[in-house]
C-alpha cells in the first residue's frame, strides 16, 4: 500500500485535515492500493493560489518551450508504459491490454499537444482600409480546474492537462477517488519532465467537497469535467452564473445498428468489444444493439454463445476477457438494472448474476449479460447502466433502425454495420451523435480529432483534437487591428 499526498506548488504535501481515504483493487477488494488525502477547502485554496502565482511565468514561456516539456513527458511515459499499464489494471480493473492502451493514449496526446506548440494558429486577414492590417491569435485563460473520472485514469487526465498546458494555462487537477495512485504517477511524470512549480497541481478528496469548491473557486477561469450527467449538469448551472467556460463529457446510451447485409462475424466482434470492453464501463460502451429482423435470431444466437464463453477474472491474468466493476456501488447498480430489465419483460438470455465461480470469491464481477425482446422505451434501453449489460432491439428497416438509435437523450457514439455504401453514407448524417463509426464498434476514438457528444452526452465543447477541439476550448482568441496610416480611419464608413 502506498500513501500519496497532494501536489501543490511543486511540493508533495499532506492534507490540512490529516485524513485519508483508500482506493482498492476491484478484482481483490480486500487489497488496498493507496491511501489518498481527504482534502478540505483550505487545501483547494492553496492549490489554486499556487496555480495563480505560476501563471504569469508559464504564460510568458514561448509555446515551443512549453512543448519541450511535454515531449519529455511523452518519452518518460514510453519508458514507464508497462509499469503504468499494470497499475491502471490493478487500481481500476480493466484488462492489461486496455491498461497499456490507457497509457498509450497519454503518450499519443503528449506528442500531439507538444507538436501543437508550434501550430497555435491565428489568422492574418486583409483590411478594407489602406495602411491597416488585422490578425488574431490565441491567449490562455488562466487557471483551469480539471475534474476526471476513474475509468481512464491516465488517458483522460492527459487530454485535459496537456491541452491546457500547451495553451499557456496552469491547472489544478482533481482525479477520482477510485484511481488516485494512477493520477499521482502521471503528475510525477510531469514533475520529472521539468514542469515548473505551481503549473500543475493535484488535489484529491470527495467530489462534493474538493470538486465543487475547485470548480466554483473565484480564481479559476475555466472548468473541464468528465463524469456523470447529474453532477455535470448541476456543475454547468453553477459555473454559468460565473461566466466561465466549461467543457463537459458525460454519459452515453450508445447504439450499434446491424443491417441485414452486414458481415455478422465482424459485427459480433464489434458488439463484444463495445458491450464488454472495460466491463462496459466506458461512456462510449455499446449498450443497445438494433438488429434487422432478417438477421436478428441468428445474431442473437451468436452473441449469447460468445458472451457465455468470455472469461472473467483479474485483468492482470493474461487469459482474462472481462475484469471487475470498479466498486460495490457500481456492482449493486448493475445488478439492480438487471432486475429492472427482467421486471420490464425483457428476456434474459445469458448472464445476469454476480460472478462467484472459478475462484472469483473477491472483487466486483458481473457476468456478461444479454437481454433480448427489448423495446426502445424500456429503462434498460434508455438509461446508462455502465456495466456489462447489452440490450437487443429488433427493427424492420434502415429508417426504423435510425429512429430507434436516435430515440435517446444521449448522443455520444453510434455505429452501423452494412455492406451498402449508400446506406453507410446516409448513416453518417442520420445518426445523431458526436461520434459515428462505419463497420466498427462505438469504441475507438483517436486523439487527433475532437471527442464529444450531442444532447445530454456533452456540452458542445469537445476535447482532444486540435483547432476544432481542445485548443479552441483551452485558449481565447484575441483580435488586433493596427492602423499605420497616421490618421483616423473609420471602418465601414470611410469606404469610397
Amino acid at each position: 500500500m502506498t500513501t500519496i499526498q497532494n501536489f501543490i506548488g511543486g511540493q508533495w504535501v499532506p492534507p490540512s485535515t490529516g485524513e485519508y481515504g483508500q482506493s482498492v483493487n476491484p478484482a481483490h477488494d480486500m487489497e488496498v492500493v493507496a491511501r489518498y488525502p481527504l482534502s478540505a477547502k483550505s487545501d483547494v485554496d492553496r492549490a489554486v493560489q499556487a496555480a495563480v502565482d505560476a501563471f504569469p511565468g508559464w504564460r510568458a514561456m514561448p509555446a515551443p518551450r512549453r512543448a519541450e516539456i511535454l515531449f519529455r513527458a511523452a518519452e518518460i511515459l514510453c519508458r514507464r508504459k508497462d509499469e503504468l499499464g499494470q497499475l491502471v489494471t490493478r487500481e481500476m480493473g480493466k484488462v492489461l491490454s486496455e491498461g497499456l492502451g490507457d497509457v498509450q493514449e497519454a503518450i499519443d496526446m503528449a506528442y500531439f499537444m507538444a507538436g501543437e506548440g508550434r501550430r497555435l494558429q491565428g489568422e492574418t486577414v486583409p483590411c478594407e482600409l489602406p495602411n491597416k492590417d488585422a490578425k488574431s491569435f490565441r491567449v490562455p485563460w488562466g487557471v483551469f480546474a480539471l475534474i476526471t473520472p476513474w475509468n481512464f485514469p491516465i488517458a483522460i487526465p492527459s487530454w485535459k492537462i496537456f491541452a491546457s498546458l500547451i495553451c499557456g494555462n496552469t491547472v489544478v487537477f482533481k482525479p477520482s477517488s477510485d484511481s488516485p495512485l494512477c493520477a499521482t504517477r502521471l503528475v510525477e511524470v510531469l514533475e520529472e519532465a521539468g514542469m515548473p512549480p505551481g503549473v500543475v497541481n493535484m488535489i484529491t478528496g470527495a467530489g462534493e467537497t474538493v470538486g465543487e469548491t475547485l470548480a466554483m473557486h473565484p480564481d479559476v477561469q475555466g472548468v473541464s469535467f468528465t463524469g456523470s450527467c447529474s453532477v455535470g449538469e448541476a456543475l454547468a448551472c453553477s459555473v454559468a452564473q460565473l461566466h466561465r467556460p466549461i467543457a463537459m463529457e458525460m454519459g452515453g446510451k450508445n447504439a450499434i445498428l446491424i443491417m441485414d447485409d452486414a458481415d455478422l462475424d465482424l459485427a459480433l466482434e464489434g458488439v463484444l468489444w463495445g458491450a464488454f470492453g472495460t466491463t462496459g464501463q466506458r461512456c462510449t460502451a455499446a449498450s443497445r444493439i438494433i438488429v434487422h429482423e432478417k438477421v436478428y435470431d441468428e445474431f442473437l444466437d451468436r452473441l449469447v454463445r460468445a458472451a457465455n464463453a468470455m472469461r472473467l477474472g483479474d485483468g492482470l491474468e493474461k487469459d482474462t476477457d472481462v475484469g471487475p466493476l470498479i466498486n460495490r456501488r457500481a456492482l449493486n447498480k448493475v445488478l439492480n438494472y438487471i432486475r429492472i430489465g427482467k421486471d420490464e419483460g425483457a428476456r434474459l438470455c445469458c448472464g445476469g448474476n454476480q460472478a462467484k465461480h472459478n475462484g472469483l470469491t473477491e472483487g466486483y464481477f458481473v457476468e456478461p449479460t444479454v437481454f433480448s425482446n427489448v423495446t426502445p422505451s424500456m429503462r434498460i434501453a434508455q438509461e446508462e447502466i455502465f456495466g456489462p449489460v447489452v440490450c437487443l432491439i429488433k427493427c424492420d428497416s434502415y429508417e426504423q433502425g435510425i429512429a430507434i438509435v436516435n430515440q435517446s437523450r444521449f448522443g455520444l457514439s453510434t455505429a452501423i454495420y452494412t455492406r451498402d455504401v449508400n446506406i453507410s453514407a446516409r448513416a453518417e448524417g442520420d445518426l445523431d451523435s458526436g461520434l459515428v463509426y462505419i463497420n466498427a464498434s462505438t469504441i475507438g476514438a483517436e486523439i487527433q480529432l475532437p471527442f464529444g457528444g450531442f444532447k445530454h452526452s456533452g456540452s458542445g465543447h469537445p476535447e482532444a483534437g486540435g483547432r476544432m477541439g481542445a485548443l479552441d476550448f483551452f485558449s481565447r482568441i484575441k483580435v488586433v487591428y493596427r492602423d499605420f496610416s497616421g490618421k483616423l480611419q473609420k471602418a465601414q464608413i470611410d469606404i469610397t
